[in-house]
């Protein structure tokens, strides 16, 4: 019986064993199998990058870094962002965000040789100016957007001063509505031509000044008591002009205005530009729509300005671009026999300060008050010139801008020089050499 017992707890004891065995066995096993590895953390997209047409890096992350390669160059249109987080804050930093957070770069129309010819003029003729600000815009006659000019500078990675005092950051070009003054009268007289109602030859009577509905209309620019339209354009008359236009509908005018997109709050789509500031014509009294034919009573940015006169190239206006690729269909405007002829009569009445000898430049120089206060101001002016390089056959639509200038405050006398020096650029880098003189 003891044996038996003996032989029991033997079995017990090895059967223990055996399992305490096993047991250290596949303990063995499992420390010595591999253990998985944990998922590598995904990387943050880098925030991608802008390029001008060349493929010149207008902007880029290096390191985890923002980079902008041009310093000053093209600042305020490329804007800036967070220094933490990249959030993009102004320019196109901003309006594109979730694109380029998510990795996505861009390709401008801007051209970097076009852009520094159209600041090195602009800087200068600022300083000269000492205004509030100053913009200019360079169109081709395609509506690509090849410069978009700031002034006073700005360096996206500057340390950041106080946005509300300071507004160099600002793209005043796509941001801010302004009366585009005199410079209006160019496309006013391309109306009448196409309508019929006036050509370059027609006379009207132009005092120097005129009462409407108890508001005096003056000019400024002495003149003779009669005036061709052409001439009205020469002396940059208002009574003249407001005259002539008085055989034009003002329903007819502002259809002209649609036509044109100065109404047009997008035009860029996608991008942020100061929609334009204006009243239907069913309000307009006749003093109000007299002050529509030289360019008072409505806001528009340069922008909108630059690519309503680019549709006096050719009659047909261009949607502006700022994206390659991304060109929309023309819309037919004014015949070309009007659009050639109103580029002719600027190159006949061009500002001297405008005048470059051996090239025949086009354009119209305006003076625009600016209302402060709700009453214009006999202070605070916007000195514009718009026109085109050449204005025989254009290679360049160019809208300048100067606000609030010091001193001289005519459109011919501060905004036509920096036109003048910009041309002289834009010539030499196409390599267009001068006419001799006398020659066609």
């Amino acid at each position: 019986m003891t044996a038996g017992i003996q032989r029991v707890q033997l079995v017990l004891l090895g059967a223990f064993l055996y399992l305490v065995l096993l047991a250290l066995g596949v303990h063995a096993l499992v420390a010595q199998a591999p253990r998985p590895t944990p998922a590598p953390k995904a990387l943050p997209v880098p925030r991608g990058g802008l390029y001008a047409a060349d493929g010149t890096p207008l902007v880029l992350t290096l390191n985890g870094e923002r980079v902008y390669p041009l310093g000053e160059s093209a600042g305020q249109l490329v804007g800036f962002g967070e220094r933490q987080s990249g959030r993009g804050l102004e320019g196109l930093e901003r309006d594109l965000n979730g694109a380029l957070a998510a990795g996505r770069s861009f390709t401008l129309t801007l051209d970097p040789w076009v852009q520094a010819l159209a600041e090195r003029a602009l800087w200068k003729g600022f300083a000269r100016s000492r205004a509030a600000f100053a913009t200019a815009v360079v169109l081709d006659p395609e509506g690509r957007i090849l410069a978009v000019a700031n002034a006073p500078r700005f360096h996206p990675e500057a340390p950041r001063k106080n946005p509300e005092e300071d507004l160099s950051w600002r793209n005043h070009a796509f941001l801010v509505p302004l009366e585009p003054g005199s410079t209006m009268k160019a496309l006013t007289a391309a109306m009448l031509l196409e309508e019929g109602a006036a050509d370059l030859g027609t006379r009207v009577e132009a005092p120097m000044a005129q009462e409407v509905e108890g508001w005096t209309i003056r000019d400024v620019v002495p003149h003779p008591p009669v005036l061709t339209l052409e001439e009205v354009l020469k002396y940059s008359s208002n009574v003249g002009i407001s005259r002539l236009a008085e055989g034009l509908p003002k329903t007819t005018f502002f259809t002209y205005m649609e036509k044109l997109h100065l109404t047009d709050p997008k035009p860029l789509p996608g991008l942020r530009v100061a929609a334009p500031l204006y009243q239907e014509p069913e309000t307009w009294s006749r003093a109000a729509y007299a002050n529509h034919t030289f360019g008072q009573g409505f806001l528009v940015t340069p922008l909108h300005l630059a690519a309503a006169f680019n549709a006096l190239v050719d009659g047909r206006y261009r949607p502006p671009v700022l994206f390659q690729g991304q060109e929309r269909p023309p819309e037919r405007v004014f015949s070309q026999e009007t659009a050639r002829a109103i580029r002719s009569a600027l190159v006949r009445g061009l500002a001297p300060r405008a005048h470059l000898p051996g090239y025949p430049l086009a354009g119209k120089t305006g003076t625009a008050q600016v209302v402060v206060e709700g009453r214009y101001s006999r202070e605070v002016f916007t000195a514009w010139f718009a026109g085109f390089v050449s204005g025989d056959r254009p290679l360049f639509t160019v809208v300048v801008a100067v606000h609030h200038p010091k001193g001289e405050v005519h459109g011919s006398q501060v905004a036509a020089p920096i036109f003048r020096e910009l041309a002289a650029g834009l010539l030499a880098y196409r390599g267009v050499p001068p006419m001799l003189e006398g020659g066609e």
